[in-house]
């Protein structure tokens, strides 16, 4: 398997070679110069697998520089009940006949982003053993990629993470969970500014290559392929559980910040998974859904940015939306480039009614949004209907899959986080607060580590030196 950038300026390069990587040098992302395909016969001997042994069938497609014996044990070790609560690691909740949740936030910080995380670590930690190496982590957060980094770096050896997240606009959970950790290769950096500002100087850091080859900078955000890769998985392990035999057809709900979770789903359908659609969700901030109804990106101005009470979806950009679009002009670089080009401008683009006629029937999307009050609702119904609670980010993509939802299509909604995460909102919606996981009671109360700075991408490559200079 080879990777290429979107942007068409990389050479192709293997797995390893961009593993540790964060933008391709040529300022894309790095995507397979082709997906595997699974036929019916494949798929029926998939249905019969484990979360492990499915997640090495998949995964060995697309990292098979690695030994199979040492990714199945790095998957193996990853997967397990004590890190994610049982043996099927994304377990099917089903609500009534058709309609399910696909429960993700069953790892260590209680969100979806564990399921590729949790990996990730892992494998960073195999790749910099073998050349005895260094990495010098930098991500961005809107609520959960952070707490989710941090757990699966922390004491990783050769490892430090540096996390920027939008100073006051997650929850009291969310950041709790961060800044509490004392761990000496974790610094959290609270920007002055908003989830796109800090994931922009993310990219800015990965464009300087003399800093990023000094310093050994990599990223977990989901511009990191392997995220991705590892979120196939799920929507396959999803399908069988909600279907009896390989002819049926599933859709699958997805709430979208940076577009990385539904992408998966893409790559699956891509891959020969029977996905009848693909129901994409926003907050207040919905960029995507305009495109998906209209043909009309337009990313949004940081003062445009809403802050909700969906915090991790407060993205105007979504990183991952170049990827898809790739796809989208048919693996044209030229073309991705240059639409990409207005869009690092600040510029919106414009694909047309023609144009997104033909790709709602290529590649089966669908949308909408929700708001405050909408999730709200959505939270007591289901609670009210099934006795189930979920999370606001969860409550927006339920609220747009039942818009949607059509006779006889099993409709799979991914669950993203846990309620705990939101309690404010959820006693608002429920007039009670969740329970908490044992291990996570007390989080809000520990002291916490963070440097608030500007959203000022030299002031943070400076303390990212300072630190590293440090050893």
């Amino acid at each position: 398997m080879r990777y290429i950038s979107t942007r068409g300026g990389m050479p192709p390069r293997t797995f390893r070679e961009i593993l540790l990587e964060g933008l391709a040098s040529d300022g894309g992302l790095a995507l397979p110069e082709s997906y595997p395909r699974y036929t019916a016969a494949d798929l029926a001997k998939l249905r019969r697998l484990n979360y492990r042994d499915l997640a090495f069938d998949i995964l060995s497609r697309y990292m098979d520089d690695i030994p199979p014996a040492d990714l199945k044990r790095l998957i193996d070790t990853t997967y397990t009940a004590a890190n994610f609560g049982s043996a099927d690691i994304t377990p099917l909740k089903t609500l009534e006949p058709g309609l399910h949740l696909l429960q993700l936030s069953n790892g260590p910080t209680l969100a979806f982003k564990d399921v590729a995380l949790q990996l990730l670590g892992n494998l960073f930690e195999y790749v910099l053993a073998g050349n005895k190496g260094e990495l010098n982590i930098l991500g961005a957060t809107s609520g959960d990629t952070g707490s989710a980094a941090e757990y699966a770096m922390r004491g990783k050896r050769g490892i430090r993470v540096f996390m920027l997240s939008p100073h006051g606009k997650m929850s009291r959970f969310q950041t709790a969970q961060m800044y509490s950790l004392a761990d000496p290769n974790i610094f959290n950096i609270a920007v002055k500014g908003v989830f796109d500002e800090c994931q922009d100087i993310v990219k800015q850091v990965s464009n300087d290559d003399a800093f990023k080859r000094r310093y050994r900078i990599g990223t977990v955000n989901s511009i990191n392929w392997a995220r991705v890769a590892a979120q196939i998985v799920y929507y396959f392990k999803g399908y069988f559980a909600a279907t009896q035999n390989d002819s049926e057809q599933v859709s699958f709900a997805v709430p979208s910040g940076n577009f990385g979770n539904i992408l998966a789903g893409h790559i699956a359908r891509m891959m020969g998974l029977p996905i009848r659609r693909l129901i994409l969700a926003t907050n207040e901030n919905n960029v995507l859904d305009e495109f998906f109804r209209s043909g009309h990106y337009r990313p949004r101005a940081a003062s445009e940015v809403h802050q909700t009470s969906s915090p991790s979806m407060d993205i105007s950009r979504a990183s991952n939306f170049e990827r898809f679009m790739f796809d989208a002009v048919d693996r044209d670089s030229a073309k991705l480039r240059a639409l990409w080009q207005a869009v690092d401008r600040g510029e919106a683009f414009d694909i047309g009614e023609t144009a997104l006629a033909a790709l709602e029937q290529r590649y089966a999307f669908v949308s909408g949004s929700s708001a405050h009050a909408q999730r709200v609702a959505t939270i007591q119904d289901i609670y009210r209907r099934f006795g189930v609670m979920i999370d606001t980010h969860t409550a927006d993509g339920v609220k747009v899959a039942l818009e949607h939802r059509e006779r006889d299509v099993p409709l799979i909604c991914l669950e993203t986080a846990q309620p705990v995460k939101f309690a404010a909102v959820i006693a608002q919606a429920l007039g009670r607060e969740p329970d908490c996981p044992a291990h996570c009671r007390g989080l809000e109360q520990l002291p916490q580590r963070v440097t608030v700075m500007a959203a000022d991408a030299a002031v943070i490559m400076d303390f990212i030196a300072q630190r590293c200079e440090k050893k």
